[in-house]
């Protein structure tokens, strides 16, 4: 297969999985089923972008840890959404849209996940390049390893310290701040930046580092203004304060947004 034949497929693959995940969006009212068939469809698609021979009929072993990496995210990930997404319920950040959208709803969300389509198209082509490097497996492919099982182990964490923290009755309409949560607000969304940062490394090595391997910066970049300033924080933080009110304004004074670091102390007066 071409270069070209194979961008297109990965195109059409993502495209209709958007579109089947608006169907069922619409149909059941639950959105959080956007975001698993997402993360499943992009492991899918990350997948058969990794492995696809382009030019030669040998798949080489950096195109096997490519693809088994992005295997392990998507199973994951989608599997954490998808259990989720079982106990019903809409996902605040798109009820949000739908009010803004009002009669238009249906089509603006079509259209809405068109570019999630797009977005996994990115990554699925950064991934490609990265499985594609030329030379035997070196310290780029195991930097890239440790980053990503930090990133993976991360992500389980906090989701098991926030899932301890909901479980409790005493902390209804409370925030989390317990273990990785008190050191950043978003650690789930740090670390799945983390894991497609993890590509960089394998994407280029140590030597002769050309243009097409720097196009992987292209992924955790893309991700990184997502999270932070589009589609993650932004409308997740604005659903929190209205939920939890100055529980959270004092957690957002206290705890940095996305990258991990110390609690800041907050001097109160009184009068």
């Amino acid at each position: 297969m071409t270069s070209v034949g194979l961008a297109l497929l990965l195109a059409v693959g993502l495209c209709g999985s958007m579109t089947l995940a608006w169907a069922i969006a619409t149909r059941t009212g639950q959105s959080g089923w956007i975001d698993a068939i997402w993360s499943f469809a992009v492991g899918i698609f990350g997948v058969v972008a990794a492995l696809v021979p382009i030019a030669s009929d040998e798949i080489s072993p950096r195109q096997w840890l490519v693809a088994a990496l992005v295997a392990v995210w998507s199973i994951r990930l989608g599997g954490h959404i998808a259990r989720r997404s079982m106990h019903g319920g809409d996902d605040p950040r798109y009820r949000k849209l739908k009010e803004e959208w009002g009669d238009r709803q249906r089509s603006r969300l079509f259209w809405f996940l068109q570019i999630q389509a797009a977005v996994g198209l990115v990554l699925a082509v950064a991934l490609a390049i990265a499985a594609r490097r030329s030379g035997a497996l070196d310290i780029g492919d195991w930097l890239g390893v440790v980053i990503f099982a930090a990133a993976i182990g991360g992500e389980a964490v906090a989701d098991r310290q926030l899932a301890r923290f909901r479980s409790d009755p005493a902390n209804r309409g409370e925030v989390c701040t317990a273990g990785l949560w008190g050191m950043t607000r978003h650690p789930n969304y740090f670390f799945e930046w983390l894991v497609w940062a993890a590509y960089v490394p394998i994407a280029t090595g140590f030597s002769d580092i050309d243009g097409l391997g720097l196009l992987v910066l292209s992924a955790p970049a893309l991700m990184y203004w997502l999270l932070v300033h589009v589609s993650g924080i932004p409308p997740l933080e604005e659903h929190m304060l209205a939920s939890r009110g100055e529980a959270f304004a004092r957690y957002q004074a206290s705890v940095n947004a996305f990258w991990p670091g110390p609690k800041r102390s907050i001097l109160t007066s009184s009068r």
